[in-house]
């Protein structure tokens, strides 16, 4: 719970989302702190390997850190010319 944010998270498990009567005294709660005024955000464990699916996003970030970076090089070398093609027109005689 963070007061200062006005916020609660409950995390449940894959057991936890499966329970009825947990799920039912969540409900309970939820309504009190919505009559507080409190946002809150619950998340559900997940199916796929926390390991894998870590290193892939992370993976990627560094990727696109690197387009990132590069696109703005290119900028600075060129401030006229956003990276686009020159636009080419068709003229049919």
């Amino acid at each position: 719970m963070r007061d200062d944010m006005k916020l609660v998270t409950v995390w449940l498990t894959r057991a936890e989302q499966e329970d009825l009567a947990l799920r039912e005294r969540l409900k309970e709660v939820y309504a009190e702190y919505k009559a507080k005024k409190y946002m809150v955000a619950q998340f559900h464990s997940g199916t796929e390997d926390l390991y894998e699916g870590t290193r892939d996003l992370l993976i990627f970030n560094r990727k696109r850190i690197e387009e990132i970076a590069l696109q703005r090089e290119k900028q600075a070398v060129d401030p006229d010319h956003s990276g686009s093609q020159p636009t080419r027109r068709i003229i049919q005689c």
